[in-house]
C-alpha cells in the first residue's frame, strides 16, 4: 500500500469515527436530526477542511470528494437509530473520539510531508488535524473543548507523540505504513488509559 492509499484508507476510518463520536454528542445533548447531522458533518470534516486550507489544497477534499460526504451522513444516520443507552453516551463519545484522534493526527502528519513540509510543521498540523474537527464539536455544542479544559485527561499530548513518530520514520526511512498504523493505535491506548487513570497535563496553579 502506497503512503497515499494509507492517508485514504485512515482518513476514511476517521471520518467514520469522528463523526459517530460528534452525532453521540448531539443525541446526548439532545439535539434534533438536523443537529445530529451538522455536528457529526463539523467534528469528522473541520479537522480536515482546516489542514487542507492551512496547505493550500483547495478546494478541501471535502468539497471535491463525495465519499467524504458521505462516511460522515452514514456514520449519523447509523447511531441515530442505534445509539447505546442513554446513560453509555458520554463515555462511549470519548472512545469514539480517542480513535479518531489517533487516525487523524497521522493522517494529518502524513499529508502535510507529502506537501513537503518540514518535520515541525508537519506535527503541527498533524495535531491540528486531530483536534480542529474535536474543538469545533465541542464549541457547537456549547462545552468547553476537551483541548483546553484543566480537568480533562490528555488530549493533545497523545496526538502529538503519534505525529511525532509518523515524521520520525519519514526522516528516518522506517516504514510508513507500519509506524502510522503503530502511532494510531498508540494515540488510542495513551487517550483512553489517561481517561481510566486521570492523567491530565500539567498546569499553573494560580495562588488566591
Amino acid at each position: 500500500m502506497s503512503a497515499s492509499a494509507l492517508v485514504t484508507a485512515l482518513e476514511l476510518a476517521g471520518l467514520y469515527v469522528f463523526a459517530t463520536s460528534g452525532a453521540l454528542l448531539a443525541i446526548q445533548k439532545g439535539f434534533d436530526v438536523v443537529g445530529i447531522l451538522m455536528l457529526a458533518m463539523l467534528t469528522a470534516l473541520g479537522g480536515g477542511i482546516l489542514r487542507d486550507l492551512i496547505i493550500g489544497d483547495t478546494p478541501p477534499a471535502a468539497f471535491t470528494e463525495v465519499i467524504y460526504l458521505i462516511i460522515p451522513l452514514v456514520a449519523a444516520v447509523v447511531t441515530f437509530f442505534a445509539h447505546p443507552l442513554v446513560q453509555r453516551l458520554a463515555f462511549t463519545v470519548l472512545v469514539f473520539d480517542a480513535a479518531g484522534l489517533g487516525l487523524f493526527c497521522v493522517t494529518g502528519t502524513l499529508k502535510a510531508l507529502d506537501f513537503d513540509l518540514g518535520p515541525v510543521q508537519a506535527v503541527l498540523l498533524g495535531i491540528t488535524t486531530a483536534v480542529g474537527g474535536g474543538v469545533m464539536r465541542d464549541i457547537t455544542a456549547r462545552e468547553t473543548p476537551s483541548l483546553v479544559r484543566t480537568d480533562s485527561e490528555l488530549y493533545a499530548i497523545p496526538a502529538a507523540i503519534g505525529a511525532t513518530l509518523v515524521a520520525c520514520a519519514h526522516y528516518t526511512g522506517l516504514s510508513t505504513i507500519v509506524v502510522a498504523t503503530g502511532a494510531a493505535i498508540l494515540v488510542f491506548a495513551l487517550r483512553i488509559t489517561a481517561m481510566l487513570r486521570h492523567w491530565r497535563a500539567p498546569y499553573a496553579r494560580v495562588r488566591s
